[in-house]
Protein backbone atom coordinates (compact mmCIF):
# COMPACT_ATOMS: atom_id res chain seq x y z
CA UNK A 1 0.00 0.00 0.00
CA UNK A 2 2.95 2.71 -1.26
CA UNK A 3 1.43 5.97 -1.65
CA UNK A 4 -1.55 4.96 0.37
CA UNK A 5 -1.34 8.47 2.16
CA UNK A 6 -0.41 10.30 -0.54
CA UNK A 7 -3.60 8.94 -2.56
CA UNK A 8 -5.73 10.15 -0.02
CA UNK A 9 -4.39 13.17 1.46
CA UNK A 10 -4.59 15.34 -1.69
CA UNK A 11 -5.68 18.54 -0.32
CA UNK A 12 -6.50 16.88 3.22
CA UNK A 13 -4.42 17.02 6.53
CA UNK A 14 -2.52 13.80 7.35
CA UNK A 15 -4.44 13.04 9.83
CA UNK A 16 -7.62 12.96 7.98
CA UNK A 17 -6.04 11.26 5.70
CA UNK A 18 -5.01 8.25 8.00
CA UNK A 19 -8.17 8.22 8.99
CA UNK A 20 -10.08 7.62 6.12
CA UNK A 21 -7.54 4.99 4.92
CA UNK A 22 -8.49 3.09 7.75
CA UNK A 23 -12.17 3.42 7.02
CA UNK A 24 -11.97 2.26 3.32
CA UNK A 25 -9.41 -0.52 4.21
CA UNK A 26 -10.46 -1.75 7.53
CA UNK A 27 -7.83 -1.59 9.65
CA UNK A 28 -6.22 0.52 12.32
CA UNK A 29 -3.04 2.60 12.41
CA UNK A 30 -0.59 -0.64 13.49
CA UNK A 31 -1.47 -2.34 10.75
CA UNK A 32 -1.51 -0.22 7.63
CA UNK A 33 1.66 0.84 8.73
CA UNK A 34 3.30 -2.86 8.85
CA UNK A 35 1.59 -3.79 5.73
CA UNK A 36 2.42 -0.37 3.89
CA UNK A 37 4.28 -2.20 1.43
CA UNK A 38 1.85 -4.59 0.01
CA UNK A 39 0.33 -3.74 -3.22
CA UNK A 40 -3.75 -2.57 -2.21
CA UNK A 41 -6.46 -4.21 -3.08
CA UNK A 42 -8.69 -3.19 -5.84
CA UNK A 43 -11.61 -2.51 -3.67
CA UNK A 44 -10.89 -0.88 -0.88
CA UNK A 45 -8.35 1.36 -3.05
CA UNK A 46 -11.42 2.48 -5.15
CA UNK A 47 -13.53 2.91 -1.86
CA UNK A 48 -10.56 5.12 -0.71
CA UNK A 49 -10.61 7.10 -3.54
CA UNK A 50 -14.16 8.24 -3.50
CA UNK A 51 -14.06 8.53 0.39
CA UNK A 52 -10.67 11.20 -0.34
CA UNK A 53 -12.95 13.11 -3.32
CA UNK A 54 -16.00 13.55 -1.21
CA UNK A 55 -13.33 15.26 1.21
CA UNK A 56 -12.30 17.07 -2.00
CA UNK A 57 -15.88 18.51 -2.37
CA UNK A 58 -15.71 19.79 1.01
CA UNK A 59 -17.84 17.37 3.66
CA UNK A 60 -15.61 16.91 6.70
CA UNK A 61 -13.84 13.75 7.10
CA UNK A 62 -16.22 13.50 10.52
CA UNK A 63 -19.46 13.08 8.47
CA UNK A 64 -17.54 11.03 5.85
CA UNK A 65 -17.02 8.38 8.46
CA UNK A 66 -20.24 8.93 10.46
CA UNK A 67 -19.03 9.40 13.56
CA UNK A 68 -17.03 11.72 15.98
CA UNK A 69 -14.86 11.36 19.55
CA UNK A 70 -16.20 13.49 22.21
CA UNK A 71 -15.10 12.99 26.34
CA UNK A 72 -13.18 9.82 24.98
CA UNK A 73 -16.54 8.56 23.74
CA UNK A 74 -17.64 8.43 20.05
CA UNK A 75 -20.64 9.80 18.68
CA UNK A 76 -23.04 8.32 15.68
CA UNK A 77 -23.40 11.61 13.35
CA UNK A 78 -26.25 12.40 10.82
CA UNK A 79 -27.42 15.05 8.57
CA UNK A 80 -29.43 16.89 11.86
CA UNK A 81 -26.69 16.93 14.04
CA UNK A 82 -23.50 19.06 14.26
CA UNK A 83 -20.24 17.69 14.70
CA UNK A 84 -19.23 17.71 18.65
CA UNK A 85 -16.44 20.03 19.23
CA UNK A 86 -13.53 19.86 22.09
CA UNK A 87 -14.49 23.54 23.46
CA UNK A 88 -17.64 21.97 23.98
CA UNK A 89 -16.49 19.62 26.78
CA UNK A 90 -15.84 22.73 28.35
CA UNK A 91 -19.77 22.17 29.08
CA UNK A 92 -19.25 19.22 30.87
CA UNK A 93 -16.57 19.69 32.58
CA UNK A 94 -18.03 22.43 34.53
CA UNK A 95 -20.78 20.72 34.80
CA UNK A 96 -18.91 17.88 36.35
CA UNK A 97 -17.95 20.72 39.01
CA UNK A 98 -21.38 21.51 39.58
CA UNK A 99 -23.26 19.04 40.13
CA UNK A 100 -20.27 16.33 41.01
CA UNK A 101 -21.27 16.47 45.02
CA UNK A 102 -25.06 15.94 44.62
CA UNK A 103 -27.25 12.94 45.20
CA UNK A 104 -28.72 11.97 42.10
CA UNK A 105 -28.50 15.02 40.21
CA UNK A 106 -30.85 15.79 37.37
CA UNK A 107 -29.88 17.48 34.36
CA UNK A 108 -31.36 18.96 31.16
CA UNK A 109 -30.03 19.38 27.60
CA UNK A 110 -31.48 21.87 25.13
CA UNK A 111 -30.80 21.43 21.59
CA UNK A 112 -29.02 17.86 22.37
CA UNK A 113 -28.11 17.16 19.16
CA UNK A 114 -25.88 13.99 19.20
CA UNK A 115 -26.71 14.37 22.83
CA UNK A 116 -22.89 14.79 23.68
CA UNK A 117 -23.26 16.66 26.42
CA UNK A 118 -25.58 15.08 28.82
CA UNK A 119 -24.11 11.66 27.52
CA UNK A 120 -20.97 12.74 28.68
CA UNK A 121 -22.20 14.09 31.84
CA UNK A 122 -23.72 10.62 32.67
CA UNK A 123 -20.88 8.67 31.62
CA UNK A 124 -19.74 9.46 34.89
CA UNK A 125 -22.41 9.49 37.50
CA UNK A 126 -24.12 6.42 37.97
CA UNK A 127 -27.19 8.43 39.80
CA UNK A 128 -27.34 11.03 37.64
CA UNK A 129 -31.00 11.42 35.31
CA UNK A 130 -30.64 13.53 32.15
CA UNK A 131 -33.73 14.78 29.80
CA UNK A 132 -32.75 15.53 26.51
CA UNK A 133 -35.06 18.18 23.93
CA UNK A 134 -34.31 18.68 20.30
CA UNK A 135 -36.63 20.27 17.59
CA UNK A 136 -35.34 17.68 15.05
CA UNK A 137 -36.56 14.17 15.45
CA UNK A 138 -33.81 12.79 13.25
CA UNK A 139 -30.82 14.39 15.65
CA UNK A 140 -33.31 12.67 18.44
CA UNK A 141 -32.38 9.39 16.29
CA UNK A 142 -28.77 9.75 16.65
CA UNK A 143 -28.85 10.91 20.38
CA UNK A 144 -30.95 7.78 21.14
CA UNK A 145 -28.33 5.50 19.37
CA UNK A 146 -25.41 7.32 21.17
CA UNK A 147 -27.41 6.66 24.43
CA UNK A 148 -27.73 2.93 23.84
CA UNK A 149 -24.23 2.44 22.80
CA UNK A 150 -22.81 4.28 25.63
CA UNK A 151 -24.85 1.85 28.34
CA UNK A 152 -26.80 5.31 29.66
CA UNK A 153 -30.20 4.88 27.75
CA UNK A 154 -32.34 3.79 30.68
CA UNK A 155 -31.08 7.47 32.40
CA UNK A 156 -32.00 9.38 29.87
CA UNK A 157 -35.15 11.09 28.14
CA UNK A 158 -35.32 11.96 24.74
CA UNK A 159 -38.40 14.51 23.68
CA UNK A 160 -39.22 16.33 20.29
CA UNK A 161 -39.99 19.78 20.46
CA UNK A 162 -39.07 23.76 21.32
CA UNK A 163 -37.01 24.63 24.32
CA UNK A 164 -38.71 23.96 27.26
CA UNK A 165 -42.14 22.86 25.75
CA UNK A 166 -41.98 19.50 26.06
CA UNK A 167 -41.71 19.30 29.84
CA UNK A 168 -44.45 19.37 32.23
CA UNK A 169 -45.09 22.43 34.73
CA UNK A 170 -42.87 21.92 37.90
CA UNK A 171 -39.98 19.84 37.01
CA UNK A 172 -37.01 20.99 38.31
CA UNK A 173 -33.50 20.52 37.56
CA UNK A 174 -29.79 21.23 39.35
CA UNK A 175 -28.44 21.93 35.87
CA UNK A 176 -29.43 23.34 32.62
CA UNK A 177 -26.90 22.88 29.19
CA UNK A 178 -27.18 24.49 25.86
CA UNK A 179 -25.14 24.35 23.15
CA UNK A 180 -27.82 26.82 21.36
CA UNK A 181 -27.71 27.56 17.70
CA UNK A 182 -25.85 31.46 17.53
CA UNK A 183 -24.77 31.97 13.93
CA UNK A 184 -26.41 35.19 12.58
CA UNK A 185 -28.63 35.14 9.88
CA UNK A 186 -26.80 37.18 6.94
CA UNK A 187 -22.92 35.62 7.90
CA UNK A 188 -24.12 31.95 7.30
CA UNK A 189 -23.22 31.97 3.45
CA UNK A 190 -19.72 33.73 4.59
CA UNK A 191 -18.82 30.43 6.65
CA UNK A 192 -16.59 27.79 5.66
CA UNK A 193 -18.06 25.56 3.77
CA UNK A 194 -17.45 22.29 5.53
CA UNK A 195 -20.49 24.71 7.80
CA UNK A 196 -21.78 26.19 5.53
CA UNK A 197 -22.54 23.07 3.11
CA UNK A 198 -22.77 20.27 5.78
CA UNK A 199 -23.80 21.21 9.08
CA UNK A 200 -27.74 21.72 9.66
CA UNK A 201 -29.55 24.96 9.34
CA UNK A 202 -31.04 25.00 12.08
CA UNK A 203 -28.47 24.35 14.28
CA UNK A 204 -26.34 27.53 13.39
CA UNK A 205 -29.31 30.18 12.32
CA UNK A 206 -29.49 31.99 15.61
CA UNK A 207 -31.59 34.69 14.16
CA UNK A 208 -31.03 38.07 13.09
CA UNK A 209 -28.09 39.27 16.14
CA UNK A 210 -27.53 35.21 16.59
CA UNK A 211 -29.29 36.15 19.91
CA UNK A 212 -32.61 34.58 19.45
CA UNK A 213 -31.96 31.25 21.27
CA UNK A 214 -30.41 32.66 24.16
CA UNK A 215 -33.23 34.86 25.07
CA UNK A 216 -35.86 32.49 24.50
CA UNK A 217 -33.97 30.26 27.11
CA UNK A 218 -33.01 32.32 29.83
CA UNK A 219 -36.85 33.91 29.44
CA UNK A 220 -38.12 30.19 30.83
CA UNK A 221 -35.35 28.89 32.42
CA UNK A 222 -35.60 29.99 36.35
CA UNK A 223 -38.81 27.72 36.19
CA UNK A 224 -37.27 24.37 35.14
CA UNK A 225 -33.90 25.04 37.69
CA UNK A 226 -34.13 24.33 41.30
CA UNK A 227 -32.73 27.09 43.65
CA UNK A 228 -29.30 27.96 43.35
CA UNK A 229 -29.25 25.35 39.74
CA UNK A 230 -26.69 26.22 37.14
CA UNK A 231 -27.23 27.20 33.44
CA UNK A 232 -24.65 26.23 31.11
CA UNK A 233 -24.57 28.14 27.35
CA UNK A 234 -21.99 27.90 24.74
CA UNK A 235 -21.69 31.00 23.17
CA UNK A 236 -19.89 32.34 19.82
CA UNK A 237 -16.43 34.42 20.33
CA UNK A 238 -17.68 38.16 20.94
CA UNK A 239 -20.85 37.35 22.47
CA UNK A 240 -20.25 37.40 26.18
CA UNK A 241 -21.47 40.85 26.85
CA UNK A 242 -25.13 40.36 25.06
CA UNK A 243 -25.30 36.95 26.38
CA UNK A 244 -24.61 38.13 30.06
CA UNK A 245 -26.86 40.93 29.78
CA UNK A 246 -29.76 39.05 28.55
CA UNK A 247 -28.84 36.70 31.75
CA UNK A 248 -28.92 39.52 34.39
CA UNK A 249 -32.42 40.46 32.62
CA UNK A 250 -33.72 37.38 33.42
CA UNK A 251 -32.49 37.54 37.05
CA UNK A 252 -29.71 35.31 37.29
CA UNK A 253 -26.91 36.08 39.07
CA UNK A 254 -23.13 35.17 39.49
CA UNK A 255 -22.76 35.28 35.62
CA UNK A 256 -19.18 34.71 34.30
CA UNK A 257 -17.94 34.25 30.93
CA UNK A 258 -15.44 31.72 30.18
CA UNK A 259 -12.77 31.27 27.60
CA UNK A 260 -11.74 28.23 25.29
CA UNK A 261 -7.62 27.05 25.26
CA UNK A 262 -7.78 29.46 21.93
CA UNK A 263 -8.79 32.43 23.76
CA UNK A 264 -11.89 32.99 22.22
CA UNK A 265 -14.76 33.05 24.82
CA UNK A 266 -16.58 30.17 24.55
CA UNK A 267 -19.36 29.68 27.93
CA UNK A 268 -21.48 31.91 30.08
CA UNK A 269 -21.87 30.42 33.37
CA UNK A 270 -24.90 31.87 35.66
CA UNK A 271 -27.04 30.63 38.48
CA UNK A 272 -30.61 31.09 39.42
CA UNK A 273 -31.25 33.85 41.52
Amino acid sequence: MRDLFRRAGIGTAELEARLLAEAAFRMDRLELVNREREPAQPEPLKTLEALAERRLRGEPVERILGEKEFWGLAFRLNEATLVPRPETEMLVERGLEEIGGLDAPRILDLGTGTGCIPIALLSEFSDMQAVAIDLSERALEAARDNARRHHVDRRITFRRGSWFDPLDAGQRFELITSNPPYVESGTIATLMREVRDHDPLLALDGGPDGLAAYRAIASEAPLFLQPEGVLLFEIGAGQGVAVSDILVDAGFVDIAVECDLAGHERMVVARRG
